[in-house]
């Protein structure tokens, strides 16, 4: 007697059941549950008080790079827009006052992007300052500010204030929005008010959390291509690349450090074909916690060139994007780990009481009169 087989209809009924799983899954992740918001607001203050830095360091030579004394005067580069498509309104006058305030604007808009104040809108402008200032100094710009230049814009669709900011202190304290004013009407209206408030939510999600994906795929993009970019060369394939980088006049900010570390040719060759494995394996380790050693390595290899070639802007930008693949729990614990520290070290100070001393101050049982 031959066994019956199994009919076909239940298993297109499961098979369907799951498809339809699955899509329910993936609809409530991408609408309803934002991710990574504490990564987010890593982001949003690493870059705000990068380019805040970034503005403060070059403050003293800010005529010559992008102001009406600068070589590349404004009519040079409106001539450029017209041909590129870009704009800043750095080039609207020639006025000396004019661009001191747009220098000035420029140091506060980053300083209240980094803290959270009304991050919604304040994001937009630091996307727009962020654009205009290296639209208006476009050939003086490296890696760094064009990757920094990217994030502004891609940090203007996420939620980054909801987390280590004003804007969410103001939340925290309860202080009303005027979105959460309920005003007396009748029931249609609050219907309506109330659908508009969920859609308005589904959107805001949703925006975010793609966002936050660009985000990822973008550093992806940019290791991957950067490592197969070098597997290309010939001095990265035969190990002398950064012996010959390390000689370069342009990155030696200390000759001295650059000449100590090309004197170990072999840890050279070894970081070099480290580099370009990494590069070209980022984006295959991030779905697992090898993830976090690979970080590590790159977290060092950045510092380094920071110092070794004097490029602290790139290295600060590309350190800040690898903060979007750590996930919000390690964000949680490091913050309370450093509050604990905090606590002990303030109960240890000089002015706390001993165990001893504190054991003999009898308890208050009222108010000081």
């Amino acid at each position: 007697m031959t066994p019956s087989p199994r009919p076909t209809a239940s298993r297109t009924d499961d098979a369907t059941q799951r498809l339809h799983d699955l899509h329910v899954a993936l609809r409530t992740k991408l609408t309803e549950q934002p991710i990574s918001l504490y990564a987010a607001a890593v982001l949003r203050i690493g870059y705000g008080l990068l380019y805040f830095a970034f503005l403060l360091r070059e403050f003293g030579h800010r005529d010559e790079i992008w102001g009406p004394g600068s070589p590349w005067t404004p009519e040079l580069a409106t001539q450029l827009f017209d041909q590129t498509g870009w704009f800043s309104f750095l080039t609207l006058s020639d006025s000396r006052a004019y661009f001191e305030f747009c220098y000035a604007s420029a140091l506060v808009i980053s300083a209240l992007f980094a803290l959270g104040w009304r991050t919604r809108a304040v994001s937009v402008l630091f996307a727009a300052v962020v654009a205009c200032f290296h639209a208006r100094a476009i050939y003086m710009a490296d890696g760094g500010d064009n990757l920094m230049l990217l994030m502004a814009v891609y940090l203007c669709f996420t939620a980054c204030g909801r987390r280590w900011s004003l804007d969410a202190r103001r939340a925290r304290l309860g202080v009303p929005s005027e979105s959460a004013v309920q005003l007396p009407s009748r029931s249609s209206a609050t219907e309506i008010r109330s659908q508009l408030g969920s859609a308005r939510r589904i959107l805001v999600t949703t925006l975010h959390n793609c966002g936050m994906f660009v985000i990822a795929v973008q550093v992806c993009l940019l290791y991957a291509s950067t490592g197969l970019y070098k597997v290309q060369g010939e001095t990265w394939a035969n190990g002398t690349a950064l012996h010959y980088v390390l000689n370069l006049d342009l990155f030696r900010p200390w000759p001295a450090l650059s000449h100590m570390a090309d004197g170990y040719p072999m840890m050279l060759v070894a970081v070099g074909y480290l580099t370009v494995l990494l590069q070209v394996a980022f984006p295959f380790t991030q779905f697992g916690r090898f993830k976090y050693p690979v970080l590590a390595v790159l977290l060092g290899m950045h510092i380094g060139i920071a110092i070794l070639l004097g490029l602290p802007l790139f290295s600060g930008a590309m350190i800040v994007a690898d903060a979007v693949f750590l996930p919000d729990r390690f964000y949680t614990f490091l913050a309370r780990t450093c509050r604990r520290a905090f606590q002990r070290a303030r109960s240890a100070g000089p002015g706390a009481p001993s165990p001893a001393e504190a054991s003999l101050v009898p308890a208050q049982s009222g108010p000081v009169g």
